[in-house]
């Protein structure tokens, strides 16, 4: 550190070997080009295409013809459309709610109980075990569970009929009344990983000793998970029910690959009626329309979860200060 002291009393200094803070700012905007280039060319550009094309009426051929904002107030009287929506709340449910739930619970499980009594190793087995799914395309998934849920040879009705309950064989994605439910299993059963690998993490970092004093002070295995995992995991939580409930609102694949979108429409959503309107019916500027409201969805869906997760991140440091 040199310092130097100039008439008047005034004192600068400069750190030997550290670069200006212009320049530093300026080597990092560099390393930010290619990532920024790249998100402008693959997300704001499309996009931005996308919403030009939703103002328009147009069949994919020939010159589109320009409808403002025709499109707009077609879906806000469109049935299909809510009823689409309505769908991804269950697929909400199905990938966000319960897959967060229950991967809180196990992850405590495996961390606090199966990692101390059987070791680590065993924790890690099962952790893989249940990460496997994510790991899986989605079609190659979606492609197993429709042998598994097939009406006349499907494993599931074959179990059903080994074991004596014959009488509950269904028809699982070929029923309206349960093709949604069918789906919505599936989708546990693929989303279950993400969660329980992201709290078993946060876990990590979690100090040992705050287990051991309320293991000490004989606080049982729930009392535990109440008082001390839930806590400090929030900000985890917070990025798990964003992330997640994303992934909810724009699911397309397994609904292709099972149902697409059917029996009668009972398992549509968004991004399937999106594609169908584009694909099937040639209504691309009606498609577009579908896709851009989706989009601003979950650009604000998300916007709300960074919230929730810093505000959740300030809380803690607040504590720890």
């Amino acid at each position: 550190m040199t310092v130097t002291v100039e008439r008047g009393g005034r004192v600068t200094g400069k750190q030997d070997g550290s670069p200006h803070p212009r320049r530093a700012r300026d080597s990092y905007a560099l390393f930010l080009l290619p990532g920024a280039l790249a998100f402008l060319a693959v997300v704001i550009v499309p996009f931005l295409m996308n919403t030009g094309v939703s103002l328009t009426d147009w069949q994919g051929v020939g010159s589109p013809e320009w409808a403002g904002l025709a499109n707009y107030r077609e879906l806000l009287d469109d049935a299909e459309f809510w009823e689409s929506f309505r769908h991804s709340l269950f697929m909400v449910v199905a990938m966000a709610a319960l897959p967060t739930a229950v991967g809180l619970v196990l992850a405590a499980a495996l961390f606090d109980y199966v990692g101390k009594h059987f070791g680590s190793r065993t924790a890690a087995v099962l952790r893989a075990c249940f990460y496997l799914p994510q790991v899986l395309p989605i079609a190659v998934a979606g492609i197993v569970w429709s042998w598994i849920l097939a009406p006349d040879d499907g494993s599931l009705n074959e179990l059903l009929q080994a074991v004596g309950l014959g009488s509950w064989r269904q028809d699982w994605l070929g029923d309206p009344d349960l093709a949604l439910y069918s789906v919505m299993g599936v989708m546990v059963w693929v989303q279950l990983g993400f969660p329980l690998v992201v709290f078993m993490a946060g876990l990590e970092r979690v100090d040992p000793q705050l287990y051991e004093a309320a293991e000490l002070d004989g606080a049982g295995w729930w009392r535990r998970f109440a008082h001390i995992t839930l806590p400090q995991i929030r900000p985890e939580i917070y990025v798990v029910l964003t992330w997640c409930t994303i992934a909810a609102l724009k699911v397309f694949g397994a609904v292709y690959v099972l149902t697409k979108g059917g029996p009668g429409g009972a398992t549509n959503v968004p991004s399937y009626f999106s594609f169908a309107t584009f694909f099937e019916k040639t209504q691309v500027g009606y498609g577009a329309a579908i896709s851009t409201v989706l989009t601003v969805i979950i650009l604000a869906l998300s916007l709300v979860g960074l919230r929730l997760q810093t505000r959740a991140q300030d809380a803690e440091e607040g504590l720890r200060t």
